[in-house]
């Protein structure tokens, strides 16, 4: 692996670490109740990271994975449900992101996507290739990692970063 591969897969492992980390200590009511306008929950949004960054991103885009292992109704990616325990939502998350690393390590930064997505278009983005996407999910992954630190500090006054 070279240098740019390192520094930017070694950001995504920090970033995923943030997600997980942020949310330590808190009970499954906690981890299911919305505090934010929106609605969603802290568990609603490692499904989506789980999901719409680590699947789609890495098994299907980068993998050439079919996209129907993604869930077809609109929103359901963010749907958890009453029956399922967030330990089960977290190895989920984890288990996507031990797949998605398998892919990547198997991958150039210079590749191109096994499987381009037709609604980058109207997205009006494109990714040429792999760096692209990873430096993609690293920002999504980043952004989604700041709504839990607001969400956690909501929740308990607990901050993850703080000088």
């Amino acid at each position: 692996m070279g240098r740019e591969a390192e520094v930017l897969l070694g950001r995504l492992a920090g970033q995923r670490g943030h997600v997980l980390g942020i949310l330590e200590g808190l009970t499954e009511e906690q981890l299911r109740r919305p505090v934010l306008p929106s609605g969603w929950h802290c568990l609603a949004l490692v499904r989506h990271l789980t999901l719409s960054d680590e699947r789609y991103w890495f098994r299907c885009v980068v993998g050439g994975e079919p996209r129907d292992i993604l869930p077809a109704e609109k929103g359901g990616d963010w749907r958890v449900g009453a029956d399922e325990s967030a330990e089960h939502v977290f190895s989920a998350y984890r288990e996507e992101i031990r797949r998605a690393d398998a892919v990547l390590a198997a991958t150039d930064l210079d590749a191109p996507p096994k499987q381009p997505d037709p609604v980058w278009a109207r997205w009006g983005m494109d990714f040429p290739d792999v760096r692209s996407i990873v430096a993609h999910v690293l920002v999504e992954t980043s952004v989604h990692a700041g709504h839990l630190d607001t969400v956690r500090e909501l929740l308990d006054g607990r901050q993850w970063v703080v000088q």
